[in-house]
């Protein structure tokens, strides 16, 4: 008896905290600010990637689940990509393995980042709140955030800068006519710049105005970057806006004239 007068004091005390205690926080939502990760948490809190070192989110990929794991999380060091964290993460394989799904950019390293939004036709658009795209600092899209093209951000006239950043990504792809059509190969050496001094030009005397580009792609072309992959003829044919638009004609002046936001020169 002496021994159950002890234990139930004890038990009748732990039931009444657990009674009353707040249950712990779960996951409301995932969302993205910029380049991290935002999750809002039951209580009201938000966790930001930096802080969610560890944490494995299951997302929607490809109309699939995919588990992700968030492996590292650090701010880039390029003084032009303020405001990119760069994300080390793991993508859970169907053999149970874990894997980092890109692919090593010009540094050698695998990382990525999400950017809020969503890519059709090779244009990033506004989307509804929790959906993404996870790029690569290989890709198209993970270069020009990096290279300060924030397409969450304004540019120094005070417009949206999310013109420019698709202007960029067709311009990195060299996909001309703006049908998500990359005519390009990897290692190509390439000046660019832009309207807003985020980028300016090297004046390599080596390279000559190749094109000027726009969110739909570009809007004139002096000479193709890879003659092995497309000829100017070609892309009169291919892309009727083109047409009357390629050769000498495309200076860089009448490209601004023609509404381009961004510039690239290559070898002729």
């Amino acid at each position: 008896m002496r021994l159950l007068r002890l234990i139930l004091p004890l038990l009748g005390a732990f039931v009444a905290a657990a009674a009353v205690a707040a249950p712990a926080p779960t996951i409301a939502g995932v969302d993205v600010e910029g380049t991290r990760f935002r999750v809002t948490m039951t209580d009201g809190q938000m966790r930001h990637s930096d802080k969610l070192v560890g944490a494995v989110l299951t997302m929607g990929l490809d109309g699939r689940l995919v588990r992700v794991r968030i492996d590292s999380v650090t701010p880039d060091p390029r003084a032009s990509a303020r405001d990119v964290w760069l994300h080390t993460l793991s993508m859970q394989m169907p053999d149970g393995s874990w894997r980092n799904p890109c692919k090593a950019d010009p540094d050698g390293k695998h990382f990525a980042f999400p950017i809020a939004g969503r890519t059709t036709d090779g244009v990033l658009r506004a989307a509804e709140p929790g959906r993404f795209e996870l790029v690569c600092s290989a890709g198209a899209q993970g270069k020009c955030a990096r290279f300060g093209y924030l397409p969450w951000s304004v540019g120094a006239d005070g417009k949206p800068l999310v013109d420019t950043y698709n202007a960029c990504v067709r311009l990195f792809r060299g996909d001309y006519g703006g049908r998500d059509e990359p005519l390009t190969n990897n290692g190509m050496l390439i000046d660019f710049y832009d309207l807003q001094g985020i980028q300016n030009s090297d004046a390599d005397p080596v390279l000559v105005f190749e094109a000027g580009w726009g969110p739909d792609g570009a809007v004139c072309v002096h000479h193709p970057r890879v003659k092995e992959n497309v000829t100017l003829e070609q892309l009169e044919a291919r892309y009727p806006q083109l047409r009357g638009r390629t050769g000498a004609i495309c200076t860089e002046e009448f490209a601004r004239a023609h509404g381009a936001l961004v510039f690239n020169h290559s070898r002729p």
